[in-house]
C-alpha cells in the first residue's frame, strides 16, 4: 500500500555530508497524512531510530545525531530527506526510510520500529576516518 525508495547513500570521509532521499508512493494514503522516519542499522547491531517527522511537521532526532542531522520533507514531491552533516565513522550503517499513516510522532518520546508499517529497502552510508 506504500512503497518507499531511498537514495543518496554512499561513501564519505569523516566530517563530510550526505543527503538521503526517500520517495513515497501510494494509491491508498496521502504523503501529507503520514508520519515518516529514518532508521539505521550497522552490522551486528539493532536497528535504531535516527529521526522522525510527524504529519503535522513535528520532528525529533536521536541524541547521537542532534545538531548534525536534519529530517525534512517536500510535500509537493512526496519526498523525505535526511541531511547529514559532520559525519562520523559511527554513522556508518544501512539507512532505512519508514512510513505510517496513523502513528503520531511526539516531541517528547522516541520512535521504534514497530511504530511504522512500511519500510524502504535501505541505502548504505559509509563514513571513513
Amino acid at each position: 500500500q506504500v512503497v518507499l525508495v531511498e537514495s543518496g547513500g554512499g561513501s564519505v570521509q569523516a566530517g563530510g555530508s550526505l543527503k538521503l532521499s526517500c520517495e513515497f508512493s501510494s494509491y491508498t494514503y496521502r504523503y501529507s497524512d503520514c508520519s515518516m522516519a529514518w532508521f539505521r542499522q550497522a552490522p551486528g547491531t539493532e536497528r535504531e531510530a535516527v529521526a522522525a517527522l510527524d504529519s503535522d511537521g513535528t520532528t525529533i532526532a536521536a541524541d547521537s545525531v542532534k545538531g548534525r542531522f536534519t529530517i525534512s520533507r517536500d510535500l509537493a514531491k512526496n519526498t523525505l530527506f535526511l541531511q547529514m552533516n559532520s559525519l562520523k565513522p559511527e554513522d556508518t550503517a544501512m539507512y532505512y526510510c519508514a512510513s505510517d499513516p496513523w502513528f503520531t510522532v511526539a516531541a517528547d518520546r522516541p520512535v521504534e520500529e514497530g511504530d511504522f508499517g512500511y519500510w524502504g529497502q535501505g541505502t548504505q552510508v559509509t563514513v571513513s576516518s
